[in-house]
């Protein structure tokens, strides 16, 4: 038998390689103008008088700086039945005498006090659960004490999608803005994420959302069972519940900018690799479908900058490569430049193409070491 040519060689595998881009591209494209487009062209439901009472949980560990700065906001919105349930979670700091002074001020603030037990180590989504079986009302909002809502308009936004069978509610959470490329990466990753699971929501395809502001009934929770089903990972209080829970009909998006919860950053990339990695174990749990499809995706965009690199490598012709990523990022930035603003990240539109690159590499390092990471904690 002929051996092949080293020529003949190069032309199979550069035709391979142009195939493989093309397919990534249109993969690319049906994200973004099927999927993602939703958020674009969404414009939000109009204010009702719907007023249910409200329980705000907030699980807190060693946050008596934050208690401090944020919990008033939260304690002074504008509305006219709520209750805000602080789980004090083992702190070692202050805590205990911040939340003290606050219920004295306050009396719809109820503390809720756990110790850690010397043989029993329990996670956050055991002070989740202390916190929901505390609070007295059936609608219940969520979000951290390092967290701040953006007006004091937050909790009645929020509660008003209570209605025609709605029993989740998927808010948004911003970072704020601080100099550096971290920050610009980490508001990036931020607003894709949210992009992702809000469109998806819109499709009828709701697979995760953000406990720093999120709604859900207390029934749903006792009717799924709370997180008996992903107790053992530690992380997912939030994606994991939604994600065994929602559906095209009982889930609903909020993302006013009067209910955006503001959250400070990580300022060093150790502290949010660790975060990102945390989240990123919670991904393992989700239904084989929600995981292929997401799969899919961040696959398709790594082989799509991947080929272009190797076919750069190959002499394709570079207008032709020109062409189909100016196509992909034209697509990109007419769908996404109304969504940053609605997020509150229009800044960022001038960085899409380098921001993009890094973040889809990053997220392939982040999984490769999610694999081999075995022990991680909220707190």
């Amino acid at each position: 038998m002929q051996l092949l040519k080293a020529k003949d060689l190069t032309d199979y595998f550069f035709v391979a390689a142009f195939v493989l881009f093309q397919v990534a591209f249109l993969v690319q494209l049906y994200y973004i103008l099927v999927i993602q487009r939703g958020l674009r062209s969404y414009k939000g439901k109009t204010e009702n008088t719907l007023c249910h009472p409200v329980s705000v949980i907030i699980c807190a560990r060693n946050e008596e700086r934050n208690l401090q700065e944020n919990l008033p906001m939260i304690l002074e919105q504008d509305y006219p039945e709520f209750e805000v349930v602080v789980v004090n979670d083992c702190s070692l700091d202050e805590s205990d005498q911040v939340l003290r002074a606050f219920a004295q001020k306050y009396p719809h603030l109820k503390v809720v006090t756990l110790t850690e037990h010397s043989r029993f180590k329990h996670g956050k989504k055991f002070a989740v659960t202390i916190g929901i079986k505390a609070a007295k009302h059936e609608q219940l909002l969520f979000t951290d004490a390092d967290c701040k809502p953006a007006s004091k308009s937050w909790i009645n936004r929020m509660q008003q999608n209570f209605s025609g069978g709605i029993e989740i509610v998927l808010g948004y959470s911003p970072y704020q803005k601080e100099a550096g490329f971290l920050n610009a990466l980490i508001r990036f990753e931020t607003f894709y994420t949210a992009l992702n699971y809000l469109s998806f929501a819109l499709a009828g395809r709701p697979y995760m959302g953000v406990g720093r502001n999120m709604a859900y009934k207390k029934s749903l929770f006792f009717k799924g069972k709370g997180f008996a089903s992903h107790m053992h990972i530690p992380s997912g209080d939030d994606d994991l519940f939604v994600n065994q829970n929602a559906t095209a009909t009982n889930t609903a998006i909020e993302i006013h900018p009067e209910t955006h919860v503001w959250t400070e950053p990580k300022r060093s990339f150790s502290s949010y690799f660790r975060q990102k990695v945390r989240h990123m174990g919670a991904g393992k749990a989700y239904k084989t479908s929600d995981k292929y499809s997401l799969s899919v995706q961040t696959a398709s965009a790594l082989l799509f900058y991947l080929m272009l690199m190797l076919l750069v490598v190959l002499n394709a012709q570079w207008w032709l490569l020109v062409s189909i990523y100016l196509i992909r990022l034209s697509v990109q930035a007419i769908i996404y430049y109304p969504v940053f603003k609605k997020l509150s990240y229009k800044d960022l539109i001038w960085l899409l193409p380098a921001l993009d690159l890094i973040y889809n590499f990053y997220i392939l390092v982040l999984s490769i070491i999610s694999l081999f990471k075995k022990k991680v904690e909220w707190k």
